[in-house]
Parts: C-alpha cells; sequence; structure tokens
C-alpha cells in the first residue's frame, strides 16, 4: 500500500464528507487506506460518513468516532500508529482534492527519496492561489514587520514578508521550512522516528514543529506545486479571537522549542506588539467603519488573554 491518508474532522460534516469523495475520485485505486478520525464532533460527521461511505461497500475507509477531542496532533498520532502504508499523507477535512494530487505528491516522494516532508499547493474554492501550503522558519525581522503591518503592505515582497510564500516562482518544486499540516506527507518510518506531532501542541504550530525537528534531522521539506488540492481554511475555527489565541499560543511554543531563550523571548514581545498595534490600528479606523469596531474587540480580547497564550510550554 503506497498510501496512508489521514482526515481529522471536528464539526465539519460536510465538508468532510466532499474531501473523502474527491480523495476517491482523484486517488488510483488500491493505492490508498483512508483513515478518518472524528474528533467527538457534535454535528452528526460520523454517522454521515457510515451512511454515505458504508463500510461493505468502501473497505479502505476506517472511520474512529472518537468521545474525546484529541486534538489535531493527537488525533493525527493515533491514526498514525495504526497506518499500514509506506507514506502517511494527512489532509484536512475542508480540503478538495484535484487532478490526481496524492498520486503526484507520491510518484514525486519515489523519485526523491533525499526529502523528508512533501506538500503540494493548494489554491482558494475559486481557483485563485492560496500560498499558504507552507512558509519559510520565523526570525525577529519577519515578525517585527508583520507586527507592524509591512507584510501586509507588501505581501509578495521577500524582504518585508519573508515567512510567506506569495512571491515565490511555483512553476516547479521547491525547498521551504515548514509544510502546513493541510497537506503534509512523509514515509511511515520517518514518522515514526521523529515520534510523528509533539501533542502538546493541540491545535496550530504541530506541523511547524515537526518540520523544524525533520529538518534538524537531515529530512529537509520541499513543496511539490503540480499536487494541488483547494482549501477552504478555517472552517472549524469560526471565532477569530478564539482563533489568535490558539495561533499565538502555537508560536510561542514553536519559538520556545526551536530558538535561543533570548531569541525567543524577543520573538514573544513582536507577538504583544503584533497585538498591540492592530488595537491601535482598528480603534482609530473605528471613527469611519463601524465594522474597525469590531475587530478591535477581536483584538482587545487576545490582549485580555496574553497571559494564557504568551505562557506557552516549551515542545519536545
Amino acid at each position: 500500500m503506497k498510501l496512508s491518508i489521514i482526515i481529522v474532522s471536528y464539526n465539519t460534516r460536510a465538508l468532510t464528507l466532499d474531501c473523502i469523495e474527491s480523495v476517491y475520485n482523484q486517488t488510483a485505486p488500491g493505492s490508498f487506506e483512508l483513515l478518518v478520525v472524528d474528533n467527538a464532533s457534535t454535528d452528526g460527521s460520523a454517522e454521515a460518513i457510515r451512511n454515505a461511505f458504508p463500510a461493505a461497500y468502501n473497505p479502505e475507509l476506517r472511520l474512529f468516532a472518537l468521545s474525546e477531542n484529541l486534538g489535531f496532533a493527537g488525533a493525527n498520532n493515533m491514526a498514525a500508529a495504526e497506518a499500514r502504508g509506506e507514506y502517511v499523507l494527512l489532509l484536512n477535512p475542508d480540503t478538495v482534492v484535484l487532478e490526481r494530487a496524492l498520486d503526484t505528491l507520491a510518484a514525486f516522494a519515489d523519485r526523491h527519496p533525499e526529502y523528508g516532508i512533501y506538500g503540494g499547493s493548494t489554491v482558494f474554492a475559486d481557483g485563485t492561489p492560496n500560498p499558504t501550503a507552507g512558509w519559510m522558519k520565523p526570525s525577529v525581522w519577519s515578525m517585527f514587520c508583520i507586527a507592524v503591518g509591512l507584510a501586509k503592505l507588501f505581501p509578495r515582497s521577500g524582504v518585508f514578508n519573508s515567512e510567506s510564500l506569495a512571491g515565490r516562482d511555483w512553476s516547479a518544486p521547491f525547498e521551504v521550512d515548514i509544510v502546513t499540516g493541510c497537506l503534509f506527507m512523509m514515509r511511515r518510518a520517518d514518522w515514526h522516528r521523529l515520534g510523528g506531532f509533539d501533542e502538546q501542541f493541540f491545535m496550530y504550530g504541530e506541523d511547524a514543529d515537526l518540520s523544524l525537528r525533520a529538518a534538524a534531522a537531515g529530512l529537509p521539506a520541499v513543496l511539490v506545486p503540480e499536487a494541488q488540492i483547494v482549501h477552504y481554511g478555517g472552517a472549524s475555527e469560526p471565532v477569530r479571537s478564539d482563533q489568535m489565541v490558539r495561533l499565538f499560543r502555537a508560536k510561542v511554543q514553536v519559538f520556545r522549542a526551536h530558538y535561543r531563550p533570548v531569541r525567543a523571548a524577543a520573538l514573544v514581545g513582536l507577538l504583544q506588539l503584533w497585538c498591540a498595534v492592530r488595537i491601535a490600528a482598528f480603534g482609530f479606523a473605528g471613527a469611519v467603519a463601524p465594522v474597525a469596531k469590531h475587530r478591535r474587540a477581536e483584538w482587545s480580547s487576545v490582549w485580555q488573554r496574553r497571559r494564557h497564550w504568551s505562557g506557552g510550554t516549551t515542545g519536545a
């Protein structure tokens, strides 16, 4: 078996069904198994999956309907322990596989064993490019540019938005520091050798942590633009302030796990600057744009909870 495809869902019933359907439609029969983990959803996801893909007719699919939410890292680790394929391939439930993308990615990995982590390219629902399939490693400079808004003003600049891949040439495969977990593939042996995801990361940051650990072990990451999927993004995290708190906490964990203490502290301080600048900017904008008042309230909520996210524990 070539691929063990893992989909972890949480209250994304319709999207998950579409994702599974696209895997069947766009992946060579007999080359994969599909391990779907429902992370204690309350929207009937597990029952819908059973009804849409009955076991008698879909032997490739194994559904794990959990009674407890293990988080993204824990659920993927659980499924990976059950995997039997040569490659473990993580696929978000809010994605749709296009044009044999997973087969393309596996074929590239077979030809290029020098890499340890493989990703593809992502597009939005309307087909426009979504450059978030991967990232470059954060630096003090890149975080400063994000904090003060330079990255937003110059989104395609390699100087002012150096973490983003928006300005990169996507016509051929290229190395990156981080592959995003929406489409993330490793050899199963390498996954287990590195211990999979660090479960101190409940949601967000686990893909960055594993990418950086893999690179340190001599397993660099690569993106293969020809392997393309639709990624809707953020479907299971509708509250923006909650999303930012989780994201900031994960960033703090990554900083403390992979940077020396002084640099990590500077990066955490820049997260606080990021938050403060947004509060001030939306405060000024609120005088002429009522929607800005809502955004300011969201960022104020993130600021008020800063003790929670700035105290992120160090990853393994």
